[in-house]
């Protein structure tokens, strides 16, 4: 059975829920088993058990979370030349534009070699003031539901060896 992996981290909550709903989406697939977990707890051994991925994460100044460039960081060598051709897509909770975060991520993955598989898709929560930022988000239901197609449209593409 494949296997795709969701990891994310949140900060005030939008990213989390894009990646529930993600994982709500690809979990209507039953040839496939999704993983959905924190980016402090994804481990190399989790990215190379996978065959595809879903990367969350908020924008933070410009660029993706912190903990979501540590969890590149943590397995970015040991997947190293391992991944090639894996599909992956990206979710990104946006204070403002979010092409900051989506292009760091695009980066990393060309370095792993993973094939994309959708383009980018940034929810802008227009937060620009530090009370809106740090305010819990709350993701409208039709942003929500792109992130569930995307999930299911990907878990449908390993499910049936599109990827």
């Amino acid at each position: 059975m494949k296997t795709l992996l969701i990891v994310y981290h949140t900060m005030t909550g939008g990213s989390q829920q894009m990646a529930q709903a993600a994982a709500s989406g690809a979990g209507a697939e039953t040839l496939l088993q999704v993983r959905l977990l924190r980016a402090a707890a994804a481990e190399p051994s989790d990215v190379l058990a996978a065959d595809g991925y879903i990367f969350v994460t908020p924008e933070n100044l410009a660029t993706m979370s912190g903990l979501m460039k540590d969890f590149f960081d943590r397995c970015y060598y040991a997947a190293l030349d391992q991944l090639n051709g894996r599909p992956y897509a990206s979710l990104i909770c946006a204070g403002s534009d979010g092409t900051g975060a989506a292009r760091q991520i695009e980066r990393i993955a060309t370095g792993w070699g993973l094939k994309c598989a959708a383009p980018p898709f940034i929810v802008c929560t227009h937060a620009q003031t530090p009370e809106a930022i740090l305010r819990p988000k709350q993701i409208g239901a039709a942003d929500l539901k792109r992130c569930e197609e995307l999930g299911a449209a990907l878990a449908a593409g390993l499910a049936l060896g599109i990827f």
